[in-house]
């Protein structure tokens, strides 16, 4: 089995400990077979799949000396959402409000990783963060119902990226994504 990487921005332990708590909250009415371990809660910026981990420390590297201009910024978790089959999803995510830093970010990701010669998704951006897979509930998932038990509609979680790590995946291990290498984004002075 080929070992995979991504990069992604890491997410506070507290929003971590949050997420998973409103998750846990939500499984009577919407179960899923596979939950994300609470530590493994990311935000991917890009899915890398098998590399050679020199090239990618390349492109890390790249991405350091470009982001060290950049800020931190504010991201705001304010739902969910769903992949797959709108009745049976195989995915269950966290929502995150727009935030054009975000994408710009994730742009810039993406051109440092194409020009290393590594092929990335065509579909558009769509940040997330998974919490769950496979559906397992007897009836068909409800999204009316999750909009309103949206434990985020009254109280959205907001936070700053801060930080953005190459993971490497180990299907055996539980947390199963490892962080080999990071980058912290400067904290800004001007929070006006």
């Amino acid at each position: 089995m080929q070992t995979h990487y991504f990069i992604a921005l890491s997410l506070p332990t507290e929003v971590k400990r949050q997420l998973k708590k409103h998750y846990d909250h939500l499984t009577m009415h919407f179960p899923f077979q596979k939950p994300v371990h609470e530590l493994d809660y990311h935000i991917t910026l890009a899915f890398l799949g098998a590399h050679d981990e020199t090239i990618l420390q390349q492109v890390m590297n790249d991405i350091a000396a470009t982001t060290t201009a950049l800020n931190t910024f504010p991201l705001t978790i304010d739902g969910y959402g769903t992949f797959g089959n709108s009745k049976a999803p195989r995915i269950f995510w966290n929502r995150l409000q727009h935030e054009q830093a975000l994408f710009d970010l994730q742009q810039m990701i993406a051109d440092h990783c194409r020009a290393h010669g590594i092929q990335l998704e065509t579909r558009p951006y769509n940040p997330h963060i998974t919490v769950a897979r496979k559906w397992a509930g007897e009836n068909e998932f409800n999204s009316e119902l999750l909009e309103q038990q949206n434990p985020f509609a009254k109280n959205p979680i907001q936070f700053l990226a801060d930080e953005i790590v190459l993971y490497r995946t180990n299907l055996t291990a539980t947390p199963k994504y490892e962080n080999i290498a990071s980058i912290t984004l400067k904290k800004s002075m001007d929070r006006s």
